[in-house]
């Protein structure tokens, strides 16, 4: 009998280590456990579960993208199964987890000093302390280079002025990575999260992504000292290094929202019978369940290949951006033939389906909409900018 847990049906799992299978196997449980009983509840009162933090901390699922400090460095491969396993139960938590490693220890790891490294990475290892990632602007997401936060110099530190909008963490985070610009160049600062002139408010009113705890960050005359400045990170580049992760993470989390819709829909197909027999015995569905399956196996071929050009980099940006542009798409696309075959129960949060339908329309957006990954390829494809 297959795992309901996860379709499979090109038999994927063979191609995978035993070590990324048993570790897999080790979040599957704990997100079967511990996470999907409480995290419609979550959901509907728009909260984070915070008491699942230390848990994940002890399994080890924070600095994946290091060694040392605390932190244990691991495959690409292994990084995007955790995200399908927990984008499964729900996008926000898959989001802390992507966040906290990929867009907040990756930098300090790759672009700090020895010193930051050191005060920051082995709490953060365990759970302890939260970062965050401010990037985006109210103005500016799509483009960055186009930030009007700016950074200047003080005495023995600088001086941190603007605003970031769709802060993932940003109301339960301690340190910050703020993106600024200082004399016209971007660059990377930690910023501790009780510093004067530092305020991050709670997005409110959320019908999206609801248990991530989304924030929009204030930075009024924000002073921190010189040791602040992460020495690395200088440029766009240090920037796009973090989002590649981030997008390969989403484009998991988003496989693993499509897996959890399919199996929905098909285990209510099997049991609810409409004129004395399952529905799953008529063509329409049977139909929806052919191609939602055809789509999830693509995505999971995807994502396995890119994994491995990660791990023997080898991947290119565009790669990332078709995972990213199609399992999203499709994700979403899957979500609402699942609500359909749910019928009125669709809509109930205890079945999954509707926060995952729910969740898939901020997804689309973060980390670059359909739109921007689509211009991206086309400029790959054919060496033309359609940006200017």
């Amino acid at each position: 009998m297959k795992n309901k847990a996860d379709i499979d049906y090109f038999d994927i799992d063979s191609l995978l280590t035993g070590e990324e299978k048993d570790f897999r196997d080790k979040v599957r449980r704990f997100v079967d456990v511990k996470c999907m009983p409480v995290i419609a509840e979550h959901f509907d009162k728009g909260t984070f579960p915070m008491h699942l933090v230390p848990g994940m901390a002890e399994m080890g699922l924070f600095g994946l993208h290091g060694e040392g400090y605390g932190c244990r460095k691991s495959s690409h491969m292994l990084y995007g199964l955790i995200c399908r396993e927990l984008g499964r139960c729900d996008s926000g938590l898959r989001a802390m987890f992507s966040v906290q490693n990929s867009l907040a220890m990756f930098p300090i790891y790759s672009f700090g000093s020895e010193e930051q490294r050191k005060q920051w990475l082995p709490g953060m290892a365990k759970g302890e302390i939260i970062g965050c990632f401010g990037l985006s602007e109210p103005d500016f997401g799509s483009n960055p280079q186009g930030m009007r936060t700016k950074a200047e110099k003080s005495g023995n530190g600088f001086i941190l002025n603007g605003t970031k909008m769709w802060i993932t963490n940003g109301s339960i985070a301690q340190v910050a990575v703020i993106w600024a610009k200082l004399d016209g160049d971007i660059r990377g600062f930690l910023v501790e999260t009780n510093a004067p002139g530092f305020r991050a408010a709670a997005i409110r009113r959320k019908f999206s992504y609801r248990t991530s705890p989304t924030s929009q960050i204030f930075l009024e005359n924000c002073e921190i000292p010189e040791a602040n400045a992460l020495p690395g990170a200088r440029g766009i580049k240090a920037v796009l290094q973090c989002l590649n992760l981030a997008r390969y993470g989403v484009a998991c989390g988003a496989l693993g929202s499509a897996i959890a819709c399919y199996e929905a829909a098909e285990t209510f197909a099997l049991e609810r019978n409409v004129f004395s027999k399952p529905i799953a015995s008529y063509q329409l569905v049977q139909e929806r369940l052919v191609s939602m399956m055809i789509e999830i196996t693509k995505a999971q071929l995807i994502t396995y290949h890119l994994g491995r050009l990660l791990d023997e980099n080898r991947a290119r940006h565009t790669q990332i951006s078709v995972a990213k542009l199609n399992n999203v798409r499709e994700a979403i696309k899957i979500s609402h033939i699942a609500r359909d075959i749910l019928g009125a129960r669709g809509i109930l949060a205890d079945n999954h389906v509707i926060r995952h339908l729910c969740d898939l329309e901020a997804v689309s957006t973060l980390e670059g909409t359909e739109s921007i990954h689509t211009l991206i390829l086309g400029q790959d494809l054919t060496g033309i900018s359609a940006f200017t």
